[in-house]
C-alpha cells in the first residue's frame, strides 16, 4: 500500500479540514461536499483523513463489517454468534464515476436465484464502506439514479437490493465525502441538501503560500515514507484528539438558547425543510466536543451555519452558494441570550484535548481549531492551498473572473448594419421564463437525461434482448419463455427452472436522454440595441435553465466583428454559460457563416468524444449576415452543411420593429429547422414549436 500524504501536512484549507474532522468526530453530521477548482488537492485531504480514524472492531469473516458489540440482526452473513472480534483499519472506499448500479449496491446471482431459489448476494461498495469513508470524486458527474441510491443509503444507514421479488438488506453507515468542480455542472438542490456540510476551496493567490505547497509536494514525491515520518507526531496527536472528541461528544449539552439561535438562523435564511436545523445542531455539538467543551456556544452555532447553510440557500442553478455573514451576525445577536452581564469579561477559550506544544488550536474560530501547520522544519504557515497528489493549481484563467477583456475588433456596424458604431457594453439579462421541452427527434442512445426519447438503462420496458456483456435488468417473462421449451431435454426433475446462460434476456427500456444544446449567439452591432439584447439574453438564460433541469450539456458560440469564438466549450455547467452570457459585449459586423462553421467544428469534435449524445443547435440571431465576400451565400452554405449531417436546429428570430426582413426564416429553411420569435419561446407557445421541429425533421427524413 502506498504512503498517503499526511493530513497535518496539508497547507491551509482550514474549512475543508475542519468539516472533515467534524464528521470524523460525529458521522451523524451527514458528510461533506467539497466544491472547488481543479488542482486544489481536494482528493488529497479526503484520502489522508482515513489514516486518522480509529480502528474498527468487526465480526470475523463478515463481509458487511458488523460490530461485534451490536451485530446487525438482518446481516446477510448472519446471524452472528458471540465470539472474539477482529480489529482492522477504517476503510476508505472510492466510488468511480462510471460505476454501475450493481457495483454500488451489490448484485444478486439471478441464475442461481431462478434455478436454486437461493439468495446469492455479492456485496457492493456500500457494504465495503460500512463504518468507514465512502469517497465520490466528481460526484456531480454521477448518474442521477446512482446519486439517489447513494444518498438514500447515507440517510437511512442501510442499503436495499430488490430484484424480481428477491430482496437483500444490509447496514450501510459511512462518512460520505463528495468532491466536485462546479465548472463541470451542479448537483440538484434536492441532492445538495442531503450533504450535511459543504465547503468551497480555491488555490491561494499568495506567492509565499504557493511556495510552501510546492515545497511540501516535492518533498513528498522525493521520499513519501520519509515525508510521512516527519509528520508522524502531528498525525498521532490529531488521531488522539479525534478519539477524545468522540468520547466527549455524548456529554456535550445543546442548550435552549443555542437551539433557538439555530432555528432562528435557518428561518432567517429561508432554508427549506428541517434538515438544516438538525445538521446545524449536530455540527455545533461536534464543534464544542472538538474544542474540548461540554456546552455549545454562540461561536459554535455561527461556524455551524457557515458550513451547513450556504448550499441549502440556492433557489435556481444560477444562484451562487454563499451566506451573508452580516445578516448571520445580526440574527445570532437578536436571538442570543438576553443577559449581557458576561459580555465585558468573556470566558477564556479552554484548551482542547491532546494539545501539545505544536498541537492544533482549541476553538473553532478562523477554521475551528484545525491541525497544526508547523512542520518539523518550522515551515511558514500558508492558509490558502494545499499540497497533494493532484497537480498544484495554476493561476485562474477564467474569463469571468474580473480580468481585463481582450480588445474588440474595429470597424463595427450600426444597429441597422449600415456602418460603424461603437461597441456596446454588456447589458444584463431579462428575467428568465419557463420553457417547454425542445426534443431532438428520433430515438437516441445517449446518457440518461430528461429531454429526448432514448433507449436507456431506466424507464418503461418496451421489449427484451440477449445480454450484451454482463446481464443488466432481467426480463423475467422473456427468460422463462426462452428456457421453457428445453426443460425436458435438460432433465428437469425438481421445482426449479433449469436456466442456461443463453436463456437469459435483459429488458429493453425507453426513457429520456440528455442532449448537447449548442447556442450560437449573434453579438453583432445589429443586435446591440439595449432592450433587444436584454430580451435575447433573457431568452438564452431561460433555455440554459431548461437545459440544467433536463441534464443536458451546453456550449456557446458567439460571433461578432470578423470572427466567431467558442465562448463556452461543451460542458455540464450551465452556471458557466450564464456567466459568459452576462459578460457578452456586442458590436461589429455579423459573420453569420463563421458562427455556423464554428458550430460545425465543435459538433465534429464532440461527436468523437461522445458519439451517442445527440446535438440541438439553437441559433439566436436576426438573420443578418455582413462583412467579407458574399456573406449571405456563405452563411447559407454553412447552414446546409449542418443540415446535411442531420443536426436538429432552431433559429430564434430576434428581429424587431414594424418592418421585418424575414432573414431568420430563410436561415431556418437552410438549416432545415424551425424559426421562432422570442415571444414564441415562452411556455405557452413552445408546444407548437416542438411539433414543428418534429414535423420538419420527419419531412426531411422522408
Amino acid at each position: 500500500m502506498s504512503t498517503r500524504y499526511p493530513f497535518t501536512a496539508v497547507v491551509g484549507m482550514d474549512d475543508l479540514r475542519l468539516a472533515l474532522l467534524l464528521n470524523a468526530v460525529s458521522p451523524a453530521v451527514g458528510g461533506v461536499l467539497v466544491r472547488g477548482e481543479k488542482g486544489t488537492a481536494k482528493s488529497t485531504a479526503v484520502r489522508a483523513l482515513a489514516d486518522l480514524l480509529p480502528d474498527v472492531p468487526v465480526v470475523p469473516g463478515c463481509r458487511f463489517s458488523c460490530d461485534p458489540a451490536a451485530p446487525d440482526p438482518q446481516c446477510p452473513d448472519g446471524p452472528h454468534e458471540a465470539g472474539p472480534a477482529e480489529s482492522r483499519a477504517a476503510r476508505m472506499v472510492e466510488l468511480p464515476v462510471g460505476a454501475s448500479e450493481d457495483r454500488l449496491v451489490g448484485a444478486l446471482d439471478i441464475e442461481r436465484a431462478l434455478s436454486e431459489g437461493v439468495k446469492a448476494f455479492e456485496p457492493g461498495l456500500l457494504a465495503d464502506a460500512h463504518r468507514g469513508i465512502l469517497y465520490v470524486d466528481e460526484v456531480n458527474l454521477l448518474h442521477d439514479h446512482l446519486i439517489d441510491l447513494l444518498l438514500d443509503a447515507a440517510a437511512m444507514g442501510s442499503s436495499y437490493v430488490e430484484r424480481e421479488g428477491v430482496s437483500v438488506r444490509h447496514a450501510a453507515r459511512f462518512l460520505l465525502v463528495g468532491t466536485m468542480n462546479p465548472e463541470e455542472g451542479e448537483l440538484r438542490p434536492q441532492l445538495l441538501d442531503r450533504f450535511g456540510l459543504t465547503v468551497e476551496v480555491a488555490a491561494s493567490r499568495e506567492p509565499d503560500q504557493r511556495v510552501e505547497v510546492v515545497r511540501r509536494r516535492l518533498a513528498y514525491d522525493a521520499d513519501p515514507a520519509g515525508f510521512a515520518a516527519r509528520w508522524a507526531a502531528e498525525e498521532e496527536a490529531l488521531r488522539q484528539r479525534i478519539a477524545a472528541a468522540r468520547a466527549l461528544l455524548p456529554d456535550v449539552v445543546l442548550g435552549d438558547a443555542a437551539l433557538r439561535q439555530i432555528s432562528a438562523t435557518c428561518a432567517a435564511f429561508e432554508v427549506d425543510g428541517m434538515r438544516a436545523d438538525i445538521v446545524m445542531a449536530r455540527t455545533a455539538t461536534a464543534l464544542a466536543a472538538w474544542a474540548g467543551r461540554t456546552q455549545v456556544q454562540e461561536e459554535d452555532v455561527r461556524q455551524a451555519a457557515l458550513l451547513a447553510l450556504p448550499h441549502r440557500r440556492r433557489r435556481n442553478p444560477f444562484d451562487a452558494p454563499g451566506l451573508d455573514e452580516d445578516k448571520l451576525d445580526r440574527t445570532l445577536e437578536e436571538y442570543g441570550p438576553q443577559e449581557d452581564s458576561q459580555e465585558d469579561e468573556p470566558d477564556p477559550e479552554p484548551e482542547g484535548p491532546d494539545d501539545g506544544p505544536d498541537g492544533p488550536e482549541g476553538g473553532p474560530d478562523g477554521g475551528g481549531g484545525v491541525p497544526p501547520q508547523d512542520g518539523p522544519d518550522d515551515a511558514p504557515q500558508p492558509s490558502g492551498a494545499d499540497a497533494g497528489p493532484e497537480q498544484p493549481s495554476v493561476p485562474d484563467q477564467r474569463t469571468d473572473g474580473g480580468q481585463e477583456q481582450p480588445a474588440q475588433p474595429k470597424g463595427e456596424e450600426a444597429a441597422d448594419g449600415s456602418g460603424a458604431a461603437p461597441e456596446k457594453a454588456a447589458v444584463g439579462a431579462a428575467e428568465p421564463f419557463k420553457t417547454k421541452r425542445l426534443d431532438v427527434p428520433g430515438l437516441g442512445e445517449g446518457a440518461d437525461g430528461r429531454r429526448s426519447r432514448a433507449r436507456t438503462a431506466h424507464g418503461r420496458t418496451t421489449g427484451s434482448r440477449r445480454p450484451r456483456g454482463a446481464l443488466g435488468k432481467l426480463h423475467l417473462a422473456a427468460t422463462v419463455q426462452a428456457a421453457a421449451p428445453h426443460q425436458k431435454r435438460r432433465g428437469r426433475s425438481g421445482p426449479g427452472l433449469v436456466v442456461r446462460r443463453d436463456d437469459l434476456r435483459e429488458a429493453v427500456r425507453e426513457g429520456r436522454e440528455g442532449n448537447l444544446v449548442l447556442f450560437v449567439v449573434d453579438a453583432s452591432g445589429s443586435m446591440a440595441a439595449r432592450k433587444r439584447m436584454t430580451a435575447v439574453k433573457g431568452a438564452v438564460l431561460s433555455l440554459l435553465l431548461d437545459a440544467y433541469q433536463r441534464r443536458d450539456k451546453v456550449g456557446m458560440i458567439t460571433f461578432r466583428g470578423a470572427e466567431a469564438e467558442v465562448a463556452l466549450p461543451p460542458t455540464s455547467s450551465v452556471e458557466a454559460g450564464a456567466a459568459r452570457l452576462e459578460q457578452l459585449p456586442t458590436g461589429g459586423r455579423t459573420p453569420l457563416a463563421a458562427g455556423l462553421l464554428k458550430a460545425h467544428e465543435v459538433l465534429r469534435v464532440e461527436r468523437m468524444r461522445d458519439a451517442s449524445r445527440r446535438p440541438l443547435v439553437v441559433v439566436v440571431t436576426d438573420g443578418r449576415a455582413t462583412g467579407g465576400v458574399e456573406p449571405r451565400p456563405r452563411a447559407s452554405k454553412a447552414a446546409q452543411l449542418l443540415a446535411s449531417e442531420g443536426v436538429a436546429s432552431v433559429v430564434v428570430d430576434c428581429e424587431a420593429g414594424p418592418v421585418r426582413l424575414g432573414l431568420a426564416g430563410e436561415l431556418a429553411r437552410a438549416l432545415q429547422g424551425t424559426a421562432v420569435t422570442l415571444d414564441e419561446l415562452r411556455a405557452d407557445s413552445v408546444s407548437a414549436l416542438v411539433r414543428n421541429v418534429t414535423d420538419t425533421t420527419h419531412r426531411r427524413a422522408a
